[in-house]
C-alpha cells in the first residue's frame, strides 16, 4: 500500500523532524510514503487563509484518490481499529491512500466534503506538525499490528 501524505506548511522544529524522519525509516518495510508539503498562506487572516490552504490542497488532489483527511471533529479510533480500518482498505482493492494534514487553521468544508474518510487523532488541539509526527507513529504502529509483530507491548 502506498500512502501520500500531504500537508500544509514545513516542519520548522528539528526534533520533530528527526522524529518524523525516525518513522519515515521505520515505516520504509512496510509502505511506501510520499510526503508532499504545501507552502501554507499567510495567516494574518485566518478565514482567507483556511479558503486558500484548503483550494491549494485540493488543487493538488486527484478526484480519484481516497482521501483521509485528519480532522479534530473526525472519528476517533484506536490503534487496533485504525489498523482494521486500514487493512479493510487494502481489502478494498486500494493501492493508495492519501492523508491530509492542515496547517494552523485547518482546512473548510470543501475538504471535509471531499474526504472519504475525516478521522481525528484526538479532541485536542495539536499544532500541526505534532499531528504529522503522531500520524506517522500510527501508522507504523498500524503496520506493526496488522502483522502481528509486537510495537511496545
Amino acid at each position: 500500500m502506498k500512502y501520500r501524505i500531504r500537508c500544509i506548511g514545513k516542519i520548522r522544529e528539528r526534533q520533530i523532524r528527526l522524529s518524523i524522519d525516525d518513522f519515515l525509516k521505520r515505516l520504509m518495510p512496510y509502505h511506501h510514503i510520499e510526503e508532499v508539503e504545501l507552502r501554507a498562506a499567510d495567516g494574518s487572516d485566518p478565514r482567507r487563509a483556511v479558503l486558500a490552504d484548503s483550494l491549494r490542497v485540493l488543487d493538488h488532489t486527484a478526484r480519484s484518490e481516497r482521501i483521509w483527511l485528519l480532522d479534530r471533529e473526525g472519528l476517533e479510533l484506536t490503534s487496533e481499529q485504525l489498523a482494521a480500518a486500514l487493512g479493510e482498505e487494502e481489502l478494498q482493492g486500494r493501492q493508495q491512500i492519501t492523508f491530509l494534514v492542515g496547517g494552523a487553521y485547518g482546512f473548510n468544508e470543501l475538504v471535509r466534503e471531499r474526504a472519504n474518510v475525516c478521522w481525528s487523532l484526538s479532541k485536542l488541539t495539536f499544532l500541526h506538525e505534532w499531528s504529522r509526527a503522531l500520524l506517522y507513529e500510527q501508522l507504523y504502529r498500524s503496520a506493526k499490528i496488522r502483522r502481528g509483530e509486537p510495537y511496545h507491548h
